[in-house]
């Protein structure tokens, strides 16, 4: 003989009404927006031309926005202060040779291959300076973001903070001997030198 449990029927409304909460709706819907919008990006990846145009005509628009309200420049210094690290990020080996006893990037033929692996892979640099183009441009429609500021003491600044960093990089990239870029497919018939082959890892040393 069956049995029915008297708190069955109320069980079940209590879990398809906790299904169909807005909360619960909204959650999936933004899951699901966040997924098609990863979707996309991924499509975008092997297009780094096509990305870069893209990302030149936002920072051109953000540019255009700034010159015509003549204003916001502090947006601008932040923005430019963001790119700075974004790009020593991207010019950086992700296994610094001057703190960490790990593997090192190799200096001569004889040495183990390694390639040269970023801090800041390509795509991630330009994800995050685009999105920082858009942000920054959206907060040019909020005057509270507009501050009063003598512009030129801060193109200054920024100047003198990007030679200074940009001095410490390249010494760093001569002293242990790499430079973070290459073009194509790259062979030397040299038995005392060394170059990778692949467009993706940029790399490119020198040998003694």
């Amino acid at each position: 003989m069956d049995t029915v449990q008297p708190g069955g029927a109320l069980a079940g409304d209590g879990l398809s009404s906790l299904s169909s909460s807005p909360a619960t709706i909204f959650s999936r819907w933004t899951f699901a927006v966040s997924q098609r919008y990863q979707h996309l990006l991924d499509k975008t990846v092997p297009y780094i031309l096509y990305r870069w145009i893209a990302c030149l005509f936002v920072a051109l628009i953000y540019a255009l926005r700034v010159y015509l309200v003549q204003g916001f420049h502090i947006i601008t210094y932040g923005l430019g202060i963001y790119m700075l690290n974004l790009l020593i990020g991207f010019l950086s080996p992700q296994i610094d040779p001057e703190i960490n006893d790990g593997p090192s990037l190799p200096t001569r033929g004889t040495d183990e291959f390694r390639p040269f692996v970023r801090r800041l892979p390509e795509f991630k640099f330009w994800y995050s300076v685009t999105k920082a183009f858009c942000i920054a441009f959206l907060m040019t429609f909020f005057a509270v973001f507009d501050v009063p500021v003598f512009w030129p003491i801060l193109l200054f600044y920024w100047l003198l903070l990007f030679i200074l960093t940009m001095r410490r990089q390249i010494m760093h990239m001569v002293k242990y001997r790499y430079v973070p870029f290459s073009f194509g497919k790259q062979v030397c018939a040299n038995t005392q030198c060394l170059l990778t082959y692949s467009t993706y890892c940029f790399f490119f040393y020198k040998c003694e």
